[in-house]
């Protein structure tokens, strides 16, 4: 390569550098240049990895409080006895009412509905009363650890238009109950029942009869 360099005239030297210089300068601009962004595309995704590294982090942290939020939750007025679940939600609504001074003027069927979890009863009420006795209702009736809440609110005043008469649609949630496991499978009709094997008598030896004779050889 060297002998070669040697033997060429300064001009092909100065074209043969010329071509390697521009061959030099296009590889860079082909392969290099393109990639420059690279770096700063690198940096911003490691910090957007390390921000939800971070936001998650803090959500595992408050794992032992949303537990101890639904423990609670699950033990404020959701474990009712399935036959008690009507009288109970009644009562609730009653018990506010004349606490509060609201004459409950109208009472609807308890409807129910459920899921997987839950037992959801509502109900329609119509109530007179003041204003301030009205809001005092409905506070303390979802303030209360019987879990029913409002899902459904018309007001209009009376006749007389001293006390309002207000159409509301109430709900409540009840834990529903789990079935219990059973320990053993449920056995298929007309199968049949296996017993415990019994243990093996060994044969009993046969006894010779006292009449029999042996003949001699």
């Amino acid at each position: 390569m060297k002998g070669y360099w040697n033997n060429l005239r300064p001009f092909e030297k100065r074209v043969l550098v010329g071509v390697a210089a521009l061959f030099f300068v296009v590889l860079n601009f082909l392969l290099v240049i393109p990639h420059f962004s690279d770096w700063s595309q690198v940096r911003r995704r490691k910090a957007e990895a390390l921000g939800k590294l971070d936001l998650f982090q803090t959500e595992i942290d408050k794992k032992g409080g949303y537990d101890r939020e639904v423990r609670k939750l699950e033990s404020e007025g959701l474990a009712v006895p399935p036959e008690e679940q009507d009288f109970q939600f009644a009562n609730a609504v009653n018990l506010q009412a004349s606490r509060s001074g609201v004459r409950i003027i109208q009472n609807g069927t308890i409807k129910n509905s459920t899921n997987q979890f839950f037992i959801e009863k509502s109900q329609g009420i119509t109530v007179q009363s003041g204003e301030s006795q009205l809001v005092d209702f409905l506070f303390n009736l979802g303030a209360s650890n019987s879990l029913i809440r409002v899902r459904d609110l018309g007001l209009r005043p009376e006749q007389a238009r001293h006390d309002l008469i207000a159409s509301i649609q109430l709900v409540a949630s009840y834990q529903k109950k789990m079935p219990a496991r059973s320990a053993a499978p449920p056995r298929t009709p007309g199968a049949p029942i296996k017993s415990p094997p019994s243990s093996a008598k060994p044969p009993t030896p046969a006894t010779k009869s006292p009449n029999s004779t042996t003949k001699s050889p």
